[in-house]
């Protein structure tokens, strides 16, 4: 038996402190895009974390009308690629074909659509990028085919408390088809996203808040050490 190879961990006292997606998701086969395999996705548009995490690319889709100045913000301080939105649903036709023209020449990985994104839109941007198309899918009731001819390449799908369930029906479905999918909040439910059918997860991290209530706690301990001491 081929004994595993120890891998040396390097950190930095200033980056060591970073957000960290959950180590089940390398179970994930991932999705080999042009040479590189992605298995973690960071759902954030917060350029704080986007600079600080060891996802393997951004996800990068916020609920407000696309804008070039996002892409552009995101893509100018990310170390890792970037998934970025393009509209689809109150953003349609040329604007989604411009902003993911747009994306692409900002070095985004590929662009995502969102559920509602009209057929002739895809197919307006499938026309002017050389980069994949990512289609969020957040129901059963998607004319997944119809999609695909269009020219979706991966599915996103997000059916919240169903996400594993509908993984595997599109699984079955389509055995070759790429899939990223949310995996939920614990361990065990990313798990069973990835059993299910799952090649990459989009993990979504603590907000601000929370990240700074940790911190602050750590700053009171410390002081209260110190005046102990």
């Amino acid at each position: 038996m081929t004994k595993k190879k120890e891998m040396p961990v390097v950190e930095t006292n200033l980056r060591k402190d970073y957000i960290a997606v959950p180590d089940v998701i390398r179970e994930a086969s991932g999705i080999n895009i042009n040479g590189k395999r992605f298995k973690a996705m960071l759902f954030t548009t917060d350029i704080a974390i986007i600079m600080n995490n060891n996802a393997d690319a951004i996800m990068a889709v916020y609920p407000f009308t696309p804008h070039p100045a996002i892409i552009e913000a995101i893509t100018s301080v990310s170390t890792i690629p970037v998934l970025a939105g393009v509209g689809g649903g109150t953003t349609q036709g040329p604007r989604s074909a411009n902003m993911a023209l747009f994306a692409e020449a900002h070095g985004c990985l590929a662009v995502v659509v969102n559920a509602p994104t009209p057929i002739e839109t895809i197919e307006a941007i499938n026309e002017v990028v050389d980069i994949p198309i990512i289609m969020t899918i957040v129901s059963e009731y998607t004319d997944i085919d119809e999609r695909l001819a269009a020219g979706v390449d991966i599915l996103n799908i997000s059916n919240a408390g169903n996400t594993t369930e509908l993984v595997r029906e599109i699984r079955e479905n389509y055995p070759k088809l790429p899939i990223i999918a949310t995996g939920g909040p614990t361990e065990e439910s990313i798990k069973a996203t990835i059993e299910a059918g799952a090649n990459a997860i989009t993990y979504t991290p603590p907000s601000n808040g929370k990240l700074f209530s940790k911190k602050m706690d750590k700053y009171r301990k410390q002081e209260k050490d110190d005046f102990e001491s």
